[in-house]
């Protein structure tokens, strides 16, 4: 370590700070051996701007303690580069104590600690970090290995989902104070998706935001990696903040009074095949799809005793980012539940429609699901002006807003809130479940609460309290709480999971097309 400085110093009484002592010292004099200033009674300075050596500095303050301690905690463990730009400054705090009466000592103390230039205690966020977050595809890890040289930050992220791995360089990296930025581009289409991260350093972990396109706003947190030899990093030599909730995809979650049931559990068995009960029928359907340019495949399920002699009111049930049109045959059963509750008489006989929400040419999910958000973004086109038609002229069914639906789980129950509230004129019954980041703000989805009020006949949100995404649910129904619009919010003790999206249709397709659901 450099020696410690010698230099001549001039203060002026104008440059002072007002402050209230406190602190309690066991005695009126009180000495104090920093982790850098070595106590020599003998050879303290005397006199205005005399030439000081501040190994031989004895710093003796009456009832400064706190002073001294809080600085002393400030700065432990810095490199050798801070700890020179700390000597520098409480040598001169030394120098001025030297030469000032007992009432300048604290404010001279005080006006150094308010020029202490901070940005020395700034993170270091060299190291390897690795975090594992839930999304609607499944679970993301990541781990992220940078290296820092002053205020920028270079490094790879290392990712894995369903068994696809693969690795991106990490660019306009930097650090201002405990917060690092930076973004990785994931190719897309011929195209590249920009995924940034902002994230705030704490102890051994960084809480990060990634913003994945304009489709999804994400939260998770990255832990430091032990090292396996060497000194540790300040951010991972810093005091452990506290954590409340539970972290993970969409952040923390947090619950409030109105998080809670709406519905009681359905009955046992509800989502297993009954015999001696009558059946409907599901099938494929292809419909050709002008906005998208291609033929497209849905899934299509007609009650119990079909006819068309009957006309039937329609739901059109979304799936998530991860899936496709089979993705709530395979793991809800629609057609299940809903030939028991119709044989129970608890729902109306009706169509259900389950398409391809990915509005692209090539639908299917491939290796990387989240690569195909922004082809949900678009699916209200082929949704209104190609598949409703299509439904319309191939089946039985109703065609006023009032006999129309739309819910979805997940990345489907952000399109139902987007694409269902801004059709007031094609659908009149509206669910989210488990609405992902793609979902709009509240006040976007409904800026006009009045209307909203007077066309909705159900606006159904519900989440399970296990679920990392309730935030965006909690939203929608905060907004539409404060705005009055008339709705369900249901939330019980899934995650995000088909336990929770069976029981969602569960209870929806009991509420729609009867006359008072709202």
């Amino acid at each position: 370590m450099k020696a410690w400085p010698t230099r001549r110093l001039q203060f002026s009484e104008k440059q002072e700070i007002q402050v209230e002592k406190g602190g309690r010292s066991n005695s009126d004099t009180s000495s104090f051996s920093l982790p850098f200033v070595r106590k020599t009674e003998a050879n303290r300075a005397n006199g205005e701007g005399k030439e000081v050596n501040s190994l031989s500095l004895s710093l003796l303050l009456r009832s400064e303690r706190k002073i001294f301690r809080y600085v002393a905690a400030l700065v432990p463990n810095l490199t050798d580069a801070e700890t020179e730009a700390v000597q520098e400054l409480m040598c001169n705090a030394a120098i001025l104590s030297a030469h000032s009466t007992d009432t300048m000592k604290t404010r001279i103390m005080l006006l150094i600690l308010g020029a202490f230039p901070f940005s020395v205690l700034a993170a270091d966020v060299t190291g390897t970090w690795k975090a594992e977050f839930n999304t609607q595809i499944g679970v993301q890890k990541y781990t992220f290995t940078l290296k820092q040289d002053g205020a920028a930050v270079t490094g790879k992220a290392n990712s894995e989902i369903s068994g696809e791995k693969r690795e991106t360089e990490l660019k306009e990296g930097k650090v201002d104070g405990d917060t690092i930025s930076f973004f990785e581009l994931l190719p897309f289409q011929g195209n590249e998706l920009r995924i940034t991260y902002k994230g705030k350093v704490a102890a051994n972990e960084i809480k990060f935001t990634r913003q994945v396109g304009e489709v999804a706003t994400e939260e998770l947190v990255a832990k430091l990696e032990p090292a396996a030899a060497g000194p540790q990093t300040p951010a991972a030599r810093g005091g452990q903040r506290g954590r409340g909730g539970r972290g993970g995809f969409g952040g923390p979650i947090v619950l409030g009074p109105d998080d809670k049931p709406a519905f009681p559990p359905p009955p046992e068995g509800f989502d297993k095949a009954r015999d001696g009960i009558p059946h409907g029928k599901i099938e494929t359907v292809e419909y050709d799809s002008k906005s998208v340019g291609n033929k497209r495949k849905t899934l299509v399920y007609t009650p119990p005793g079909y006819s068309a002699d009957t006309k039937y009111p329609v739901l059109y049930l979304l799936h998530g980012i991860g899936g496709d049109e089979e993705e709530w045959r395979r793991g809800g059963h629609p057609e299940i539940i809903l030939d028991n509750l119709i044989a129970d008489k608890k729902a109306k006989p009706m169509i259900i429609v389950m398409p391809n929400g990915r509005a692209q040419p090539n639908d299917r999910v491939g290796t990387n699901a989240m690569a195909t958000a922004p082809a949900f973004a678009k699916f209200d086109q082929d949704l209104l002006k190609d598949l409703i038609p299509f439904i319309q002229s191939k089946y039985s069914v109703k065609a006023e807003r009032e006999d129309r639906a739309l819910a979805g789980l997940s990345m489907g129950g952000g399109q139902s809130l987007n694409f269902g509230l801004g059709n007031f004129d094609t659908f009149a019954w509206i669910g989210g479940f488990s609405s992902a980041p793609n979902t709009k703000q509240p006040s976007e989805l409904v800026p006009d609460p009045d209307k909203a009020a007077k066309q909705l006949k159900l606006l159904y949100v519900s989440c399970g309290n296990k679920d990392g995404l309730i935030r965006v649910s909690q939203g929608v129904h905060a907004y539409l709480k404060e705005k009055n619009v008339p709705h369900i919010w249901h939330v019980d003790e899934h995650a995000h999971d088909f336990q929770h999206w069976k029981k969602a249709l569960y209870n929806f397709s009991q509420l729609i097309f009867k006359p008072s659901s709202k």
